[in-house]
């Protein structure tokens, strides 16, 4: 798996991101001199874990035959300490469905699982980067 990011044609900082056969965009607010037509790279990261947790609980819902028929998720940050190693997202799920309030917790366990939750958590991620 690769992504492939070239800047775009248009716009100051605008960047074409493709991953398989998918194109995403990623750009900054204005106040930063961008054109803020698209997610900024904060913005990606943290809808990954959105993205994660939702197909997660869709996922294990199914295998169990639990009653969710969909999840709506909002993620708050709070980056006001990042440069001292703390990134804090607030995680809100809606929870969709005719569930008892033993699923809505176990669901909610389940959310805490996620391989990107689980990633963001325990490990430490390496990077190694190289010139052309």
């Amino acid at each position: 798996m690769s992504v492939i990011l070239h800047k775009s044609e248009t716009g100051t900082y605008l960047q074409t991101i493709r991953i398989h056969q998918h194109t995403l965009f990623a750009d900054v607010a204005a106040s930063l001199g961008g054109e803020d037509n698209a997610p900024d790279p904060h913005d990606l990261y943290d809808s990954s874990l959105a993205a994660c947790k939702a197909i997660t609980l869709l996922m294990y819902a199914k295998r169990k035959d639990i009653s969710l028929t969909s999840v709506d998720i909002e993620i708050t940050r709070d980056n006001s300490k990042e440069k001292s190693g703390i990134y804090r997202l607030n995680v809100n799920l809606q929870l969709n469905g005719e569930l008892s309030v033993q699923q809505r917790h176990l669901l909610k366990d389940i959310a805490e699982k996620c391989p990107i939750h689980k990633l963001m958590e325990s490990v430490e991620t390496e990077i190694h980067s190289s010139v052309q």
